[in-house]
């Protein structure tokens, strides 16, 4: 009788063993992007409010590219001397942080 559940015993800690240690397969990936929704511009078709803006902050900044998005938000590639970034304002020419 001892022995018939000392090996029901053993079985059950086997089965238990083996159920627990299953490998995963198929990991969940999550890929988040992020979309650039401007779209390149002429430099004429950029508000006065903007040109006028970058003259008074960076006098000797020049725009290489401009772009716009949906929601009337520019972005400016801009070089200052031998420096080059990008700027962001909005139609009226208030400088957004991105």
């Amino acid at each position: 009788m001892k022995n018939l559940f000392l090996s029901a015993a053993i079985v059950l800690g086997g089965l238990t063993s083996f159920a627990s240690t299953s490998p995963i397969t198929n990991p969940i990936v999550k890929v988040v992007s992020v979309a650039d929704d401007y779209v390149e511009i002429k430099l004429e078709e950029l508000p006065a409010p903007i040109t006028e803006a970058l003259k008074k902050a960076y006098p000797d900044a020049v725009i290489t590219k401009a772009y716009k998005n949906e929601k009337s938000e520019y972005k400016l590639d801009v070089t200052v001397g031998d420096k080059v970034g990008n700027l962001y304002a909005n139609a009226d020419g208030t400088w957004i942080k991105k």
